[in-house]
Order: structure tokens, then C-alpha cells, then sequence
């Protein structure tokens, strides 16, 4: 009888760790952290982790300091410590942390192109939505990307995040006839593996205490290269 192959652990997952940091690269189809009682996170199972590898008796310190969409694979980061959350934070308000994503997106995107829009939330829809700048609530949102390659699938775009909007790359793109495949809530008609075809590449930011710049880069999902 074929034996069913090993699935990857939260230990095979972490692409960076100390004293004060934790970062994973989340699978599609896990939430980061906000679900319902009895069912995982990345949060929940980082934190078992830790508990584990380190036997803490009590309980464990994790402070999510970045976010992905459930749909949504690649780099999530964590602060072990208050005071690495609190300067990493400081960071993301200052936009000094550098996000890199990649998409595989239906239509012909341009070779590069610099995307400003604001963007509300549609509450009856419940999703995002490009709004004109005077509309109520609404927040400006910037990316920009680069055309990499044509897959059998679709373009695989390098888009590099300005701001954090939510559902930001997926709503901007979406808007310009760029729909990520699979993403069936902005418009996408094509099928995707696991999630939707858009991955937290790198992330780039100063790390808490050593002060020293640190790049994190996430593999693809295995499926991609399938594509």
C-alpha cells in the first residue's frame, strides 16, 4: 500500500526564528488568526509550537504583526517579545517594511504600471471596492508591478505593496481587468489548486533589536510551478 505523503508541519513552515521573531510561511487556506473557538490559525499553531519546542509551562507571547488573507499564501511575521511587536509596528506605520508579492493574474497586464486608487468597503457585498477619493471612509491604496512571465495559466506579475489596504492587491488589480485566478470575490472565472494565485514573496524590514536589515523570502506553494 503507497503511503500518503508527509504534510508540512509549522516547523517545516518557519523561514525565520529567535528570541524575538517568528516567521512562517503560511499555506492557502489557513487564516492567520481570528476564527472561530476549535478551529486552527497560523496565530494558534505558531503558538503550540513555541510552547512545545521550548516547554513553556504557562502561557506563550505571539503578537501577529503581519497579516495574509485565508486565500492567501506566503511570509506571515510574529513578535515573540511586547517590545519587538511595538517596533514592528512602529515600522509598518512608517511603511520602512518593503513587501514583495507575486500574482498570476488572467488579461494582459502592461509591462509595469503604478496603481493609486481609494478604495471602500461594500458592506452589502462585503468586500472592497474602488470609490472615488471623496466617498466616505475611503482610503487610499498604492501598489505598483512589473510584468515577470507568461505561464500556461496566465502573467506572473511582481507587485511591490505601498500601503496595506485590506484585500488591497486583489481589489486593484481586479479593477484593471487583472483578476488573480482563482479569485472568485474579484471577478476570477479560472480555477486555482489551493487558494488563489497571489503569495507573499519577501518581506524586508529592520530587525527589532539587532537593528540590522533582514530579507525573508517564501517559497512558492508546490503547486505553482505546476502551473
Amino acid at each position: 500500500m503507497s503511503r500518503l505523503p508527509k504534510q508540512p508541519t509549522i516547523a517545516d513552515r518557519v523561514l525565520y526564528e529567535d528570541n524575538h521573531l517568528l516567521a512562517l510561511n503560511k499555506p492557502a487556506g489557513l487564516a492567520t488568526m481570528g476564527v472561530e473557538a476549535g478551529r486552527p490559525s497560523l496565530w494558534s499553531l505558531a503558538k503550540e509550537y513555541i510552547k512545545l519546542k521550548y516547554l513553556k509551562p504557562g502561557g506563550v507571547y505571539l503578537g501577529t504583526v503581519s497579516r495574509l488573507d485565508a486565500a492567501v499564501s506566503g511570509v506571515v511575521l510574529f513578535a515573540r517579545t511586547s517590545k519587538a511587536a511595538a517596533r514592528l509596528a512602529e515600522q509598518f506605520r512608517a511603511r520602512s517594511i518593503q513587501k514583495l508579492y507575486w500574482a498570476i493574474v488572467s488579461g494582459l497586464p502592461e509591462p509595469t504600471a503604478e496603481c493609486v486608487d481609494w478604495l471602500v468597503k461594500d458592506e452589502r457585498r462585503m468586500r472592497m471596492c474602488v470609490a472615488a477619493s471623496a466617498a466616505s471612509q475611503a482610503q487610499q491604496a498604492s501598489l505598483s508591478y512589473r510584468r515577470v512571465s507568461e505561464t500556461r495559466a496566465g502573467w506572473l506579475l511582481e507587485i511591490v505593496l505601498h500601503s496595506g489596504r485590506k484585500h488591497q492587491i486583489r481589489v486593484q488589480l481586479s479593477h484593471r481587468g487583472l483578476p488573480i485566478l482563482g479569485d472568485r470575490k474579484y471577478g476570477s472565472r479560472a480555477a486555482f489548486p489551493s487558494g488563489i494565485a497571489l503569495h507573499s514573496r519577501q518581506l524586508e524590514f529592520t530587525h527589532p533589536t539587532r537593528h540590522e536589515r533582514l530579507t525573508l523570502t517564501a517559497p512558492n506553494p508546490p503547486e505553482w510551478p505546476k502551473l
